[in-house]
């Protein structure tokens, strides 16, 4: 058994490329793990003004140019001719690789590419699929077809299959009838402290016209159907019949931002929410930190990194049934995807939990169930087992 594997891993972003959501942070820090091991890590991603190879923390990086005309699905073909390009590239310069890793649908079509012409067996990671990041918001469209299908074929021409929660499991199942022999159900990590910045909240929340010692509730996400935000906004005018003086700081951009503003407009709690649009990681830190509850309102999570995110911090949660991580009533408070089941459990934890009450014991769990060194034990495993 070949105690060093060469692995090529396959995504639209990482943390040292474009990073877009959090794939990034997953792809990079689990690379960095496995490299830890020993292992021969080539991360293949999109390029964004960086050198187009480089080692990062032991990784190697092949950035790629692509085309940017037409729609994501065109643009993604062109990602994925660039990238077949740098692989062949350097597998003249490395050697062979023993085993390919692709993450969602974007290389797909690559993988299985490189699985006719190399004899190289795929795993393929799935962080959510089409039908959950936008429901039936997009009902024929042909582009969600087509993504629909590809994530598909990942599945039906890989070698394993891996999935980072028991509700995605269940949801990629159900669309595509992926056999149980076949998955893998591998968490998302964290670094244990990666969120930590040391911060006066008083002077955070002063900083955006908020008392400081007003209750701070916290989303960070995209501003999109599945994340849930209006569903939050909408429970804002229950929150403040209880305790008048919370305060709601959203994080993120997409396109249901003017439809939050515009409801909290209309519900005349426009004065008690700060709509941040993107910010850049300092500011996320800030806030993770000076905050009171992070709030999770999503109608669909695969995982939900936030979570992780918050334990790291120590914070109390509130989340939807979405979510399929929290122990209820122990390291946070699950909520039905209603507005009025949100306000009670925003309600609820403010009136009988002390600040980060519910957090220190997710926080615990970082340290063992969520730590990448664990979890780049687990998928080592999973490679060996693909490799013929």
């Amino acid at each position: 058994m070949k105690e060093k594997l060469r692995i090529a891993m396959f995504a639209w972003e990482s943390l040292h490329s474009v990073k877009v959501g959090g794939l990034a942070p997953h792809v990079t820090e689990l690379s960095e793990a496995l490299a830890a091991m020993g292992h021969d890590i080539h991360i293949f991603t999109r390029n964004r003004d960086m050198t187009p190879y480089g080692i990062v923390n032991g990784v190697h990086y092949h950035r790629i140019y692509h085309a940017l005309d037409g729609g994501i699905v065109q643009q993604m073909d062109s990602m994925c001719d660039s990238m077949h390009t740098a692989f062949a590239e350097a597998t003249a310069m490395f050697g062979n690789f023993d085993l390919t890793h692709v993450h969602d649908w974007h290389p797909v079509n690559l993988v299985c590419r490189i699985k006719e012409e190399y004899g190289i067996p795929f795993v393929i990671t799935y962080h959510s699929t089409e039908w959950g990041r936008n429901g039936n918001q997009h009902g024929t469209w042909w582009e969600a077809m087509e993504i629909s299908h590809r994530e598909w074929r990942g599945g039906y021409e890989s070698a394993g299959v891996i999935i980072t929660s028991t509700k995605l499991k269940e949801e990629i199942q159900h669309l595509y009838q992926i056999p149980d022999t076949k998955i893998s159900i591998v968490p998302n990590g964290i670094q244990g402290n990666k969120l930590i910045m040391d911060v006066d909240p008083g002077k955070v929340k002063e900083e955006y016209g908020i008392h400081p010692y007003a209750p701070v509730v916290l989303f960070v996400g995209r501003m999109n159907y599945q994340k849930g935000p209006d569903l939050l906004v909408k429970a804002i005018p229950e929150v403040l019949a209880d305790r008048w003086d919370v305060k709601f700081v959203i994080i993120g951009e997409g396109e249901m931002r003017p439809v939050c503003e515009k409801l909290a407009h209309e519900l005349h709690v426009h004065e008690s929410c700060h709509f941040l649009g993107y910010a850049d990681e300092t500011v996320k830190k800030k806030w993770m930190n000076a905050c009171n509850l992070i709030c999770v309102p999503s109608r669909n999570e695969p995982f939900g990194i936030i979570l992780l995110e918050a334990w790291d911090v120590s914070k109390n949660i509130v989340a939807t049934n979405a979510i399929s991580l929290i122990d209820n009533f122990r390291d946070g408070v699950i909520v039905y995807q209603t507005p009025g089941s949100i306000a009670w459990g925003i309600s609820h934890v403010f009136n009988n939990y002390a600040d980060g009450e519910l957090g220190k014991e997710g926080k615990e769990l970082i340290g063992t169930r969520y730590n990448w060194d664990n979890i780049a034990i687990t998928t080592t495993k999973i490679y060996r087992d693909m490799i013929p």
